[in-house]
Parts: C-alpha cells; structure tokens; sequence
C-alpha cells in the first residue's frame, strides 16, 4: 500500500545551521533514501520551494480567484513530501521512525494512506462512455 509522507520543518532551521551541519543532514537524509528506494519502499519525493512561493487557487463568486501564499498558515511549513510503499501503517511508521532527520530537530511528518481511485475512475470512465453513445 502506498502512503504519503508530508514533512515539515520549522522556519529557519536550515538557515540556523553551518554549511557543514547542513551537508552532514543532507549527505545522511539522501543516504537512507538510496537505501529505501533500493529496497522498494521509496516510490517518489519532492522539496518544495518555500512557503512565499505559493499560489493557492479557490472558486469565489463563480470563478477561480488566487492568494499569494500557502492556504494555511501554520507554525512549521510544509518542506516536501514522499510516496512509501509499506505492508501497512505500522510498516509506513518503522519506515519514517527511521529517517535521520528526525535527530537533527526536523518534522513532524504526517503519514496518510494513499486512496485508490480506480474502481471510481473506472464508474466515472463508464458513465462518460454511456453519455457519448447516445
């Protein structure tokens, strides 16, 4: 089963820390992925630029409207997300409990399940198909 991993970190941690402490949690954060992503638990990650770079779109009024920023404001903010694939739950949390990050002050990381949508992709699929033959 697949599960997204949303990790977080507070404002001006990395900024705070040498150069050497930086590339210390870098060389260690990257090495234990490789060893994830060998034995087939890291299917994806990404870093997001920070949180000022953000545009977040809604429907106002009838139309999509923007604001600049992230949609919440929050204490720590969101740095990046991961794609696990575990047994399950408990598998997903030893998998994260692992990740040297965690000495270094950075997180929290919040875990939840991937939903499986093909059975409603598979019903919308039909619906549509019903639609354009008649």
């Amino acid at each position: 089963m697949k599960y997204i991993c949303l990790g977080y970190i507070e404002p001006g941690k990395f900024e705070g820390m040498t150069e050497d402490e930086r590339n210390a949690v870098f060389d260690e954060c990257f090495e234990h992925n490789d060893h994830l992503r060998a034995k087939g638990h890291l299917v994806g990650e990404l870093a997001l630029q920070p949180p000022e770079t953000a545009l977040t779109l809604y429907w106002k009024n009838g139309k999509v409207a923007t604001t600049d920023g992230p949609y919440a404001e929050t204490k720590e903010q969101l740095g990046g997300l991961s794609i696990l694939e575990a047994r399950d739950l408990n598998h997903a949390i030893q998998l994260v409990s692992e990740l040297p990050g965690f000495k270094y002050g950075l997180g929290p990381i919040e875990i939840r399940p991937a939903a499986d949508l093909n059975e409603i992709i598979k019903a919308s699929e039909q619906r549509r198909r019903q639609k354009t033959t008649r």
